[in-house]
């Protein structure tokens, strides 16, 4: 067995079903921690649902539902994603378990005894989509630049505080290490943040107004603020505090560690984050990969606004590798893309209908007919541009490099006519068709991370000497 390696998602809000854009991430995530076990890394992939706060509280009120009631279906519609796009995560946290509000608490005490939690009473223009308070300065056009259809609102109350301030030496530190953010852009806005001033954050409400939280230990007038109640949810579902010599020990204080996060949680995920975790004197050793978001027109995905794309509709209508092929190849890793569902479809016909499929079809076409004993392919080892592609995270890269490897077959096959070659001289004909085979094997092995069930139906039509019916269909 290899490394450890620990890979996690964000915890979207259960606000709404899941959207394409959540897909997105997730299938990233998948991608990588599929290729590191392909590697003979030990890895342990988290996920799971962001469950408290004012946006959920104040939607469930709205639907006249529980709130818990709320929660729990709305998690259950985020756990179908495991079969719905053949996920390979460990552990799915909820933050409104027992065990993940006793971790919360855990650290808020940990942060508290290290002197950088206090109370104060304070007034500020307050944010609900992104649930925190934010300056005059950040605001574009008078509105929240993650959320430019919300009014910000001014509140005033006294409310807990982390001392957020007193961490942007160390913070820097943290962000000069070129493998701690990426890409590098990301980092540098991250840096950028750090070095315009850092202000000590709310990280409590009061009960009274929002009493859907993680209670604050000994003041029963507050309930955690929901970023620093979720972000603690990448060591509890590591069995921390409780089982520091278990999982949390192997992934996250001695195997590499990445969280996959969207491009608006800069600040959220590589400076409070951080900056909790050097007060909880918890190691932070792990990598922050941040990706572009999915647009529908040019605008972000948003529940909030209702352009949001079902991934399980797609899913019914095409299969679940093709939706995953499509995320991982054709949407940049890094940067923002319109999602359409004719771009969607052109990119299925092309890739699988007319690529793949009809290379997989022409092959064991070939076995079947003129080979009368199964090949066995011998594996072979992964190509550097491939392996280049993966370290860097840019798994669309790494699926161009498959599909490469794709067309040239397809080439091979045209060039050399082994249909013609196995009648005129069967034994080179035959030595021919084993020859594809073998190719076709390597493919289907780097396809393994992205497409995990096509590669299994190769394998078994490989295995049994037949060809698979119906692939990939045209769809006109």
């Amino acid at each position: 067995m290899g490394d450890t390696f620990y890979i996690t998602t964000t915890l979207p809000y259960v606000n709404a079903e899941p959207h394409i854009g959540f897909a997105f991430e997730i299938v990233q995530a998948d991608v990588v921690a599929r290729y590191k076990r392909m590697l003979g890394s030990e890895v342990f992939f988290s996920t799971g649902t962001d469950e408290h706060g004012q946006k959920i509280f104040q939607k469930a009120r709205e639907e006249g539902r529980d709130v818990r009631e709320y929660v729990d279906c709305f998690a259950g519609q985020f756990e179908r994603l495991k079969s719905g796009l053949d996920l390979s995560y460990d552990a799915f946290v909820r933050t409104t378990t027992p065990h993940h509000v006793a971790a919360a608490q855990a650290l808020w005490r940990r942060c508290a005894d290290n002197g950088d939690i206090y109370k104060k009473k304070y007034k500020g223009l307050y944010c609900i989509g992104d649930e925190t308070f934010i300056r005059e300065s950040d605001l574009i056009n008078g509105k929240c630049p993650n959320h430019k259809a919300m009014e910000p609102v001014v509140i005033e109350e006294e409310n807990y505080f982390f001392r957020l301030s007193a961490y942007a030496e160390r913070l820097l530190q943290y962000l000069a290490k070129e493998d701690s953010v990426q890409p590098g852009w990301r980092r540098e806005e991250a840096i950028r943040f750090v070095e315009a001033g850092l202000e000590d954050f709310s990280i409590s409400r009061e009960k009274g107004r929002m009493s859907w939280g993680v209670p604050v230990e000994g003041d029963d007038t507050q309930v955690m603020y929901v970023w620093f109640d979720a972000l603690t949810n990448y060591i509890s579902t590591l069995g921390w505090p409780e089982d520091v010599n278990g999982n949390f020990y192997k992934f996250w204080q001695n195997g590499e560690v990445v969280q996959v996060a969207g491009k608006d949680q800069v600040r959220f995920q590589s400076i409070m984050w951080q900056a909790m975790l050097m007060s909880g004197q918890i190691k932070n050793t792990n990598k922050l990969v941040y990706h572009g978001f999915i647009t529908n027109s040019g605008q972000k995905m948003s529940k909030s606004i209702g352009n949001v794309i079902d991934p399980f509709s797609i899913t019914r209508d095409y299969g679940v590798d093709p939706l995953r092929l499509f995320l991982a190849r054709h949407i940049p890793p890094f940067e923002d893309t319109d999602f359409t569902l004719e771009r969607f479809k052109e990119a299925y016909n092309a890739d699988l209908a007319n690529g793949l499929g009809n290379l997989v079809s022409r092959i064991m076409q070939l076995a079947q007919t003129h080979l009368q004993d199964a090949v066995r392919p011998q594996p072979s080892p992964l190509p550097s541009e491939y392996l280049d592609a993966f370290s860097r995270f840019e798994i669309n890269k790494a699926a161009d490099y498959a599909w490469s490897r794709i067309a040239a077959l397809n080439l091979k096959i045209s060039d050399t006519a082994p249909f013609k070659l196995v009648k005129t001289e069967p034994a080179r004909g035959r030595s021919l068709i084993a020859d594809l085979i073998q190719e076709l094997y390597s493919i289907a092995m780097i396809l393994t991370p992205f497409m995990p069930g096509t590669s299994k139906t190769i394998e078994t039509a490989i295995a049994s000497n037949k060809k698979p019916e119906n692939l990939f269909p045209r769809k006109d």
